[in-house]
């Protein structure tokens, strides 16, 4: 349980809030109400840049209205604004329900947790001042012998708080939200061809579902003891404004009417954003500073070390270090610039583009290796004939008379010394010299034209760290600009949550289904509401792949058939089992 000092705090923040939400509405509902036309189109431009805003920022399921439009020009202006308004309480309902999912679904993740994960999160991941409690706490009952069960009770019955709250109030607003598209659903026609008859009886029956909604969290406060005074003179609550005027003969309203009744819905609306922003606010999940404070701590402190340890290094202490350690860094950078940068990309440019002059180079060298063969074949040609006294053809093999001087060699070896002054042992041994510098000759030739022919590897892997470090810089640049968007990303975790919106819409049918077989009307509505938002989700996932891909028109045709009421439950779970195996960008991602 919360402390007196922490209860204290909270209700401060929460009474400062409450009186700023309550004195913006007091202006803006006397905006509303004044007779001034300068301040009455002043009222109309904040509502329709607030509404410019909400609709850049996200798009909302569409209303269910009849496909079919009258001509344009039949469309008065109050018929348009009473489409705006129905499309403002839409996508407010879904912004709320939306921050209420999110935050009750951290608090289930939690409540799943064991005892010690809880006891962690209670102490060490909901700030500072918690965690000082906390260990107080967890002294005190060390002192006093007592078990830590007592603050792991703490810490679940902390938990389970917040995840009845927030249900509930995912519970009014899904059941709201149901109610009002079938409303809508119900006199879509109507509201297209006749407004002035039709929006009466709408009007009515969304301050009654305002009215409902008051009375639902009227009762959650008295269960749950949700009112928090300060002084004994201040009550959280909700109190919606009641129309002045009841339509009970049935005449149609006059444009002035429909316009105050419109007026009415926009300043609820307005005080039921101010409300939720309160009571969400004190039961959401703890902001992310809160939660790794301690993580951050140890880095303000680290990073605190390291100032000091450069400071005691700098130049403003007297020392040279760090002027040092720069120019190191310098020096270190050139030289792997140049190592791996700029010479491989200059040997590549020279391989590329200056073939002609190392192709003229490798032929001067073949014909330096050509006059060494031509020399031998002189000498071994004249040390044949002269041996064999007769005279050989000038074709003849090098290896045929290379054999007969081999052959003279052997037998001058056998009297060396006396050969070597007067015989041909001398020339022989010249002549194998000879053939030893031709086949080195050759081989340097071969080996050349190898390492010229992988000169581009050779660069290309000289140049490989700076290419990695590159794609490296690259993808770190590029996960950062293109951060995660959810399921409205491009790749395959987006896709895998795209598809689990899809199991999510079949699981509300089902469970709306059920819901209606076992007679449980409110149950059945609040599962409707639930569904509409899952499908508001997937509209809003899907519309830009889809217009990419050309399917736009047949999945958005779909996802609004999948909220109509009326449509059978199979013919539901047709759409949503046909949905995952056509569409493009609800298709499973390709394996790696």
């Amino acid at each position: 349980m919360e402390s007196p000092s922490e209860n204290g705090t909270k209700d401060m923040k929460t009474l400062v809030s409450l009186y700023s939400n309550y004195i913006w509405n007091t202006v803006f509902s006397h905006l509303l109400s004044w007779k001034s036309p300068i301040l009455g189109k002043i009222s109309n431009v904040y509502r329709l840049a607030a509404r410019s805003i909400l609709r850049r920022r996200r798009l909302s399921l569409p209303l269910p209205v009849p496909p079919k439009r009258i001509d344009r020009s039949l469309v008065t202006k109050e018929t348009s604004r009473i489409f705006d308004a129905l499309e403002d309480i839409l996508e407010h309902i879904m912004l709320n329900l939306h921050n209420v999912q999110k935050n009750l679904m951290f608090w289930e993740s939690k409540a799943e947790e064991s005892n010690a994960q809880k006891l962690y999160f209670f102490i060490l991941e909901r700030g500072p001042r918690a965690f000082i409690d906390g260990t107080v706490k967890l002294l005190r009952n060390f002192i006093s012998e007592d078990s830590s069960m007592q603050l792991c009770r703490s810490a679940s019955a902390f938990i389970a708080e917040r995840i009845i709250i927030l249900d509930s109030l995912r519970y009014f607003l899904a059941t709201f939200l149901a109610q009002l598209y079938m409303e809508v659903e119900r006199c879509g026609e109507d509201l297209v061809t006749d407004p002035q008859k039709s929006a009466p009886s709408l009007l009515a029956t969304i301050n009654a579902l305002f009215s409902n909604m008051e009375a639902s969290i009227c009762d959650l406060h008295a269960e749950h003891q949700l009112d928090s005074y300060v002084g004994g003179r201040y009550s959280l609550a909700l109190v919606f404004e009641k129309p002045t005027q009841v339509n009970e003969d049935g005449r149609q309203w006059t444009d002035r009417e429909i316009r105050d009744a419109i007026n009415l819905v926009h300043r609820n609306l307005q005080k039921l954003n101010s409300y939720l922003s309160i009571l969400v606010s004190k039961h959401r999940k703890p902001r992310k500073v809160a939660r790794y404070w301690v993580h951050y701590t140890c880095g303000v402190v680290g990073l605190s070390v390291c100032s000091i340890w450069l400071i005691r290094h700098s130049s403003l202490v007297g020392s040279s270090d760090i002027d040092n350690w720069i120019s190191e860094a310098k020096e270190s950078t050139l030289s792997f610039w140049n190592d791996h940068v700029e010479q491989p990309l200059l040997s590549i440019r020279d391989e590329l583009f200056e073939t002609f002059r190392k192709r003229h180079k490798g032929v001067m060298e073949v014909e330096e290796v050509q006059l060494t063969a031509n020399s031998l074949h002189r000498m071994l040609l004249a040390f044949t004939e002269q041996t064999k006294g007769q005279n050989f053809p000038q074709n003849a093999s090098d290896q045929e008379m290379l054999e007969i001087v081999m052959s003279r060699y052997e037998k001058e070896l056998m009297h060396p010394i006396q050969n070597l002054l007067g015989g041909e042992l001398a020339r022989a041994l010249l002549i194998q010299v000879q053939k030893l510098k031709l086949d080195i000759e050759t081989a340097m030739l071969e080996l050349e034209q190898i390492l010229k022919a992988n000169e581009i590897n050779f660069a290309i892997l000289a140049a490989l760290p700076a290419f990695f470090l590159s794609f490296l810089l690259l993808m770190l640049v590029r996960s950062w600009i293109m951060q995660d968007r959810g399921a409205q990303g491009r790749g395959r975790i987006a896709r895998v949550q795209r598809r689990l919106l899809i199991v999510e819409v079949e699981k509300k049918i089902m469970q709306y289904q059920s819901c209606l077989d076992l007679g449980q009307e409110q149950d059945a509505q609040c599962m409707y509401g639930l569904m509409l938002y899952c499908l508001d989700r997937l509209y809003h996932a899907v519309e830009r792949h889809a217009k990419a891909t050309g399917e736009w028109q047949w999945l958005r045709q779909d996802i609004i058939e999948l909220g109509k009421p009326g449509v059978l439950t199979a013919y539901k779970l047709t759409i949503t089992s046909r949905m995952d195996r056509v569409y493009d960008c609800l298709l499973p991602p390709s394996k790696p």
